[in-house]
This record gives structure tokens, C-alpha cells and sequence, in this order.
């Protein structure tokens, strides 16, 4: 598993924790330093099932400092898609990735269910 963070993220080190608690085994990708290609944004949407929104990090000083807010809903997938690969700080994280599914934020149920381990 594919375990993508910004390590000064309280979320993020909180869904660490999580998965080192249960033993989960993973492998680290800072996304500030190394920011997802927009062909893995794109893979990842698709397995996700999740609206391209909410790959979207709408807390984030980035986000708002666009205004995308409003600029989103006008805007192609296309352009969606450029965007968010251009500043990893753009994307929501934590971003569990695995073969068969893609967890974008970090619920400790979903991530539960999804390695399904007990929580």
C-alpha cells in the first residue's frame, strides 16, 4: 500500500499512527516533496469512486488563496486535474492507495474496512 501524507499534518500523522498500530504495512510518499503526476491523480480518481472534489484539500491556504471555491464548478476535469498535480499541498491527504481501492482523508472505519482489520 501507498500510504501518500504531508507529515506535518495532524490527520496524517493521526491515520499513520492507525495503520501502525494494526500493523499495517506501507510505503511513505511525502506529498509536498514528491506530488502526485496528474496520471496518478487520474488512476486514482477512477478507482476511488469518489467526485473529483473531493481529491480537492478546500482547507488548505492554497485553495482558498485561488478561490477555487468558486472557480471549481466552471472549470474542466481537465483543468481540474492539471491543477491539483501542480502543488501536492492542492490535494487532500492522507491518500491510502492499494490494488482494489483509494481512501482519500482518513476515517478510521473506512480504513478499517478496507484492510479489514478490527478497529
Amino acid at each position: 500500500m501507498l500510504f501518500v501524507c504531508y507529515p506535518k499534518c495532524t490527520t496524517c500523522q493521526k491515520a499513520q499512527a492507525w495503520l501502525d498500530a494494526h500493523g499495517i504495512p506501507y510505503e511513505i510518499r511525502n506529498i509536498k516533496e514528491d506530488r502526485p503526476t496528474e496520471a496518478e491523480l487520474r488512476a486514482w480518481h477512477a478507482r476511488s469512486g469518489l467526485p473529483l472534489k473531493r481529491f480537492f484539500n478546500t482547507s488548505g491556504l492554497q485553495y482558498k488563496a485561488l478561490q477555487l471555491k468558486d472557480r471549481l464548478p466552471q472549470m474542466s476535469e481537465d483543468a481540474q486535474f492539471a491543477l491539483l498535480a501542480s502543488d501536492g499541498m492542492l490535494v487532500r491527504r492522507p491518500l491510502l492507495i492499494a490494488e482494489d481501492f483509494v481512501l482519500v482523508g482518513f476515517r478510521e472505519a473506512d480504513y478499517a474496512r478496507a484492510v479489514q482489520t478490527d478497529a
